[in-house]
């Protein structure tokens, strides 16, 4: 007998009969012996409806205790599914039972709509299990140290079922969504993308960050930081499909590399349409700047991506860095408030448009040109390069918000994940 978790997302959860379908799949892994612990999301588009009435009642400016009440309001589209599906679970002949966030509780800091999970208590959850119930568990959503609800941001669930996981020490965890595996890249962007069968902890990392739908990035940081093993895969195939076949479909994510990964140059190529740029003009270029721009940016809970500065000259410089663009506003506010007027900058500009483009690979680290091959391919299209930015397995750039569907087209192309080896060999 092993404890497995599985995830459903919105639109896996986004209708009565689909509720009834994982249901009837959370119910076979369980007459085959398994204990299950299930994490879903809110039915789909139902957060969005919320926040959307929340917007239209929300004060002209939002401090801390908006906030709080947008992860009041949000927590609930969780608690809806979760109870959904343990009376569809019940309707099943399944014992069944859901708890909320504070109920388990899943414990986090006080950071509203972007909370952190800090620790897990398993005690309540084990004791069901141990009694042969199918405990359900509601994604998204903690509880602070006040006892406030909290949320951890968009695709929070995947972070809830790791973080589940890793605390029960699971056997596998299972984050079913509406394709069925990891691709090369998005395939209503691609049609020739291909599914990758594996795909390494760090590869998956990378994606994650620059862009990629699939997996919140903070659900594969715990995924490795427990070594949780995981695997992507679709809740639309039939419910009913051998167990045996539907625990090896769908995309690995694995913590060991090996021979067939190495050969693979580039995996994936990710992209962002949600970054913004923000430009501050005519800084002093004195030591410390930097801090004295992100800090107050950092303080304020804004996440920052790639950043550039500036050769200096005439003793200025200019700083440019980008945000998600949901930060946009609320981050040049701050800056022509509490930043320029300190620094004595000349101006602070900004450009909503821009997208982010990277190509991701762990063979990238043993081979030479890689990046100039990115290059070329873009020049090629006659795609100026605004921003660049590079690890050891990934080169991203910013690029005009209009050339992102041609760009990605271009790199796939360039290197060579056209092809049907690709998805072999990985």
């Amino acid at each position: 007998m092993a404890l497995i978790v599985h995830k459903y997302g919105g639109t896996s959860m986004g209708s009565s009969e689909r509720i009834r379908n994982v249901a009837k799949r959370v119910a076979k892994w369980a007459r085959a012996g398994h204990q299950m612990v299930v994490v879903p999301s809110a039915m789909s588009g139902e957060t969005n409806r919320l926040l959307g009435l929340a917007s239209e009642l929300a004060p002209s400016r939002a401090d801390k205790s908006y906030y709080r009440e947008l992860d009041m309001l949000a927590a609930t589209g969780e608690q809806a599914s979760s109870a959904l599906l343990a009376i569809a679970l019940q309707a099943e002949g399944v014992p069944s039972v859901s708890y909320t966030g504070w109920q388990v509780p899943v414990r986090t800091d006080d950071s509203y709509t972007k909370a952190r999970i800090e620790s897990i208590d398993d005690q309540r959850v084990r004791a069901d299990l141990d009694a042969g119930r199918v405990v359900i568990v509601t994604g998204f959503q903690g509880i602070d140290p006040n006892g406030n609800i909290t949320t951890l941001g968009r695709g929070g669930s995947d972070t809830s079922a790791v973080a589940v996981a890793a605390a029960m020490k699971a056997a596998e965890c299972l984050i079913y969504t509406d394709v069925d595996g990891v691709y090369t890249t998005d395939p209503r962007v691609v049609s020739a993308a291909q599914r990758l069968k594996t795909v390494s902890f760090e590869e998956m990392l990378e994606m994650a960050s620059l862009g990629s739908k699939v997996l919140q990035i903070r659900s594969v940081e715990f995924a490795g930081k427990y070594k949780v093993p995981m695997r992507v895969l679709s809740s639309f195939t039939p419910w009913d499909i051998a167990l045996d076949e539907e625990a090896k479909s769908g995309t690995l994510i694995t913590f060991e590399e090996d021979e067939k990964m190495e050969k693979a140059l580039v995996s994936g190529i990710a992209f962002n349409r949600s970054e913004a740029k923000i430009s501050v003009r005519g800084v002093p270029d004195t030591p410390g700047i930097a801090y004295q721009i992100l800090g107050p940016v950092a303080d304020a809970n804004i996440d920052v991506d790639v950043i550039l500065q500036n050769i200096g000259k005439d003793g200025k410089t200019d700083f440019s860095f980008t945000v998600n663009q949901g930060d946009f506003n609320r981050t040049v506010e701050l800056l022509r408030e509490e930043v320029v007027p300190k620094l004595g900058a000349d101006e602070v500009i900004g450009n909503p448009n821009i997208c982010k483009v990277s190509i991701v690979g762990i063979g990238m680290r043993s081979h030479v040109g890689v990046a100039s091959t990115m290059f070329r391919a873009l020049a090629e299209e006659g795609i100026n390069i605004q921003m660049i930015s590079t690890s050891e397995i990934k080169t991203s750039v910013v690029i005009d918000e209009k050339y992102l569907e041609l760009a990605v087209r271009a790199l796939h192309t360039a290197f060579g994940l056209d092809s049907e080896e690709v998805s072999k060999s990985a």
